[in-house]
């Protein structure tokens, strides 16, 4: 069955960095669309960066210029590289994807998630 797996998360302080690996397996990931969204407690979840089938990427407002989403050739593993840390980054990160995803589909809501990780910046 599909299953994505989150790791990387951490403490860290302002400014610092992290990157999130998400390892992604029991299915063709080259059709599909990935991202990342995390929660705080008390806030609903939000998407941080997404990359569609043909690799096209986009990213919250709040994190662009900060944060990469990257995926390796296979398509197994989705990176979130997260450069200049701040508090109100501190959340539950997960990796979601929309699978399958056919040639010319826009991406549909995921329909697979990981477990999370947590990461938490300290000021």
């Amino acid at each position: 069955q599909v299953q994505l797996l989150e790791s990387g998360g951490g403490s860290v302080q302002s400014g610092g960095s992290l990157r999130l690996s998400c390892a992604a397996s029991g299915a063709n990931f080259r059709y599909s669309c990935m991202g990342w969204f995390r929660q705080a407690p008390g806030n609903e979840r939000e998407g941080v960066a997404h990359i569609d089938r043909e690799g096209r990427r986009s990213y919250a407002d709040s994190v662009k210029d900060r944060f990469t989403i990257s995926q390796d050739s296979a398509k197994t593993r989705l990176y979130l590289q997260m450069n200049n840390l701040k508090p109100e980054d501190t959340a539950m990160y997960y990796c979601a994807a929309a699978w399958p995803v056919y040639s010319g589909m826009l991406c549909p809501q995921s329909n697979y998630w990981g477990q999370g990780t947590q990461v938490t910046v300290s000021s």
